[in-house]
């Protein structure tokens, strides 16, 4: 099936350890995790893959905060010893509802109904600023790449989600650096149900650890909104024919019914 294939397709392939006189030397990588599913994948990706992971998390006074204290629990399963947390304050203070509490967060009862373009909760130059803070940060530990959860396929109104923009970053990163640091995207060409598969194929550890991941825009535990980051990860999950970790902890937790959807079927007993 299609995803033997998806460590294949992972922008970039590349040898994960350098060799120097018979001795493998682990390239020490930065992870920008956020505490959701995408970013969790990715730290699991990197550490199967051989890199010697410090891991970063930006609290920005985002409404989800929820999702600082899932990052950490996520560095603790992944034994991520150099875990930072930066307060960024009000940086990102401005017109989407992710960081202002005034703004109405849109829910819709399908995905298709979320207006085409520029989504409401996009926070203009949030990854941009994520990416260059990190980029410093990689540069005093010594780390020779960020690895980052960004997805294309999916960039649904989001215009810092794209490859061309990663290319353009990294590219003027190691200009102001005068050194070579790369970003690494290896979910960037995946669709939602590929990045299921591919967290189920790297392993229990990274499997169990997606039922500590944060998604929901809303903020809440359990998710509850019809939010659009909600929605995409419900359909990752239904199109991959896999039941969510987070959705099956919260159930086992007296915390809410499970799904109707194909992919709950017999996880009741």
């Amino acid at each position: 099936g299609d995803h033997r294939d998806l460590h294949l397709s992972i922008r970039r392939q590349r040898q994960m350890c350098i060799r120097d006189s018979n001795k493998s030397i682990m390239i020490i990588a930065l992870v920008v995790l956020s505490g959701g599913q995408d970013s969790t994948t990715c730290l699991f990706w990197a550490i199967k893959n051989g890199y010697e992971c410090s891991a970063i998390t930006f609290e920005y006074n985002q409404i989800h905060s929820l999702e600082i204290s899932c990052s950490k629990k996520i560095a603790k399963i992944a034994n991520v010893i150099n875990h930072k947390i930066l307060n960024l304050g009000s940086i990102f203070e401005g017109d989407s509802p992710l960081t202002n509490k005034n703004k109405l967060l849109e829910t819709q009862n399908d995905l298709k109904d979320f207006k085409k373009g520029i989504q409401q909760t996009f926070v203009p130059s949030r990854n941009i600023v994520f990416l260059s803070l990190a980029a410093n940060y990689a540069y005093t530990i010594g780390a020779k790449c960020l690895i980052t959860g960004i997805c294309q396929t999916d960039y649904a109104g989001y215009p810092d989600c794209r490859g061309d923009f990663i290319n353009s970053l990294e590219n003027t990163l190691s200009l102001g650096l005068d050194k070579k640091i790369e970003i690494i995207t290896p979910l960037l060409n995946l669709k939602k149900f590929q990045i299921v598969q591919l967290a189920k194929d790297i392993g229990d550890k990274c499997w169990n650890a997606l039922a500590y991941t944060h998604t929901s825009y809303c903020g809440n535990f359990p998710p509850r909104g019809n939010d659009h980051a909600s929605l995409l990860r419900a359909k990752g999950f239904e199109d991959a024919g896999l039941p969510d970790p987070l959705i099956l902890r919260a159930f086992k937790e007296g915390l809410l019914d499970l799904p109707k959807s194909k992919n709950y079927e017999n996880q009741n007993k």
